[in-house]
């Protein structure tokens, strides 16, 4: 029998082949899980929250995606005329980026709402006059 100051030399030590077969399982075990699910099901947003039109008609959703729209387009002239002036990409940083990385993130929500409701979208619209 071992003395109770018996050295950690004597317990028996997981070879490193194991070690780096579980590491290495456990790692791969990620991607595998995230296949399961669709990548439409959910979007990684930073100021949208995805659920927020679910409850809105088509007409609401239309009218805020108009809105969003303009918003961005806003932001995106903004940025280029402040990128053309002096210190203008620490203008846009500070001034612009964080309301146009919501104004996108807005679009994508309302636009992944609007394909799940069927509603009409701008990749949908159909036009109302014929070809001549």
């Amino acid at each position: 029998m071992a003395p109770p100051h018996a050295s950690q030399q004597d317990k028996p030590r997981p070879a490193r082949a194991t070690l780096i077969a579980l590491a290495l399982g456990g790692l791969s075990l990620g991607p595998v899980l995230s296949a399961c699910s669709s990548a439409g099901d959910s979007q990684l947003t930073f100021f949208a929250d995805p659920g927020v039109y679910q409850y809105h008609s088509c007409d609401q959703i239309a009218n805020i995606r108009k809105h969003w729209s303009t918003r961005e387009q806003e932001l995106r002239e903004l940025m280029a005329k402040a990128e053309k002036s002096t210190g203008g990409a620490a203008i846009n940083v500070i001034a612009y980026q964080t309301d146009y990385v919501n104004a996108k993130e807005q679009l994508g929500v309302i636009d992944a709402t609007a394909r799940s409701k069927n509603c009409k979208t701008p990749e949908n619209w159909s036009s109302s006059s014929s070809i001549r």
